[in-house]
């Protein structure tokens, strides 16, 4: 049995814990979850009602794992052993997220990317730090499914509108890469739910662009299928991120047998090469300073030169050159990277780590 305390909602960590709780219902593992924050609809919630009505039958000494904000793992349920379980950007931890770490048993992480980070800061045992990668619903992300393709090559991004994801120099790169004779557009899903206006100001930027009339900003979807049928209609998934957590997006578009544009840098390389990825390579990082999230005082990102953004822009031109010559290949290496990192696997390397 295992008290899961995470949020279920269409965000990161939301859509984390909802797949997670699933796959410990098909393993037959007891699971009491206790949701942080609102609940939204991410698919069936069979699974999920059961597990909070399991609450009347709470087992306090059971393990429980925590999938949240390193700042925030102070509190827990029960007293069994405490496995908290971030999802993380950066390469350094304040103060009082070292002390909101500290507070573990055991911690998970989704890379060995993370894993290091994690050693590197925090005085633990690197045999108490578990990687335990995230996942993808193939039986709903599947490359069996496609649309009839398009004329215009559609590359899209998915990700809440930062300058952590790139979405400064995506534009810029975009609008360089390609006239308004070519036959492309960029799709958007970035609405932010933590930053207000700077939304607005975000899309009117995109759309007063040079490119503007060629760029589609998607409002957020309400279910993984309402994303997936988006991601079907693109050609290539483009996530130029300085630094990323996972980044689930970039592998539900390779188990949709996408081509993806990503940089070398950061969690997804877990999961993303050069077989299954056009990578753009990262020579240095710099310090993380955005002016919203990030103060410059904990950690660094991928910098992002004139090199790097040279590298996209050549990516996005290929892809479109191919696109436009019937060229353009399912990416059956990315499809079976997806096959790999499902989330089954997940929960089989949480019951490795917990020892179940």
């Amino acid at each position: 049995m295992i008290n899961l305390f995470a949020p279920i909602n269409n965000l990161g960590y939301g859509v984390a814990g909802y797949n997670i709780t699933k796959e410990l219902f098909n393993k037959n593992i007891k699971t009491t979850l206790y949701p942080i924050g609102n609940i939204e609809t991410v698919g069936e919630m069979t699974e999920i009602v059961t597990a909070i009505n399991n609450q009347i039958n709470h087992d306090k000494n059971m393990p429980c794992i925590k999938i949240w904000h390193q700042h925030d793992l102070h509190s827990r349920i029960g007293n069994g052993k405490y496995y908290g379980f971030p999802i993380f950007e950066l390469t350094e931890f304040s103060d009082q997220e070292k002390v909101s770490l500290k507070h573990c048993d055991e911690i998970m992480v989704c890379s060995d990317w993370a894993k290091s980070i994690i050693t590197n800061n925090i005085d633990i045992s690197a045999n108490n730090v578990h990687v335990i990668p995230l996942g993808v619903d193939r039986k709903i992300f599947s490359s069996s499914d496609q649309f009839i393709s398009r004329k215009n090559t559609v590359f899209f991004n998915c990700g809440k509108w930062e300058k952590r994801k790139g979405h400064d120099f995506l534009l810029e790169c975009f609008n360089d890469a390609f006239d308004y004779s070519d036959n492309v557009e960029l799709w958007m899903i970035p609405e932010n739910p933590f930053i207000g206006e700077l939304n607005t100001k975000w899309q009117s930027t995109y759309k007063g662009s040079k490119l503007g009339e060629k760029i589609r900003i998607i409002p957020r979807q309400q279910t993984q299928i309402d994303i997936k049928n988006i991601m079907l209609q693109a050609d290539c998934g483009v996530f130029p991120a300085r630094a990323e957590g996972w980044n689930l997006e970039l592998l539900e578009m390779m188990s949709c047998g996408k081509n993806v544009i990503a940089t070398n840098y950061s969690a997804h390389t877990q999961f993303c090469n050069d077989n299954n990825c056009r990578l753009v390579d990262i020579d240095n990082t710099e310090t993380a300073i955005d002016g919203v999230f990030f103060d410059g005082k904990h950690g660094t990102w991928a910098e992002i030169s004139e090199k790097q953004k040279e590298q996209l822009i050549n990516h996005m031109r290929k892809v479109h050159a191919e696109k436009q010559q019937g060229e353009l290949k399912l990416n059956l290496e990315g499809v079976e990277t997806a096959k790999k990192f499902s989330w089954q696997n997940s929960v089989e390397e949480i019951v490795n780590a917990t020892r179940l």
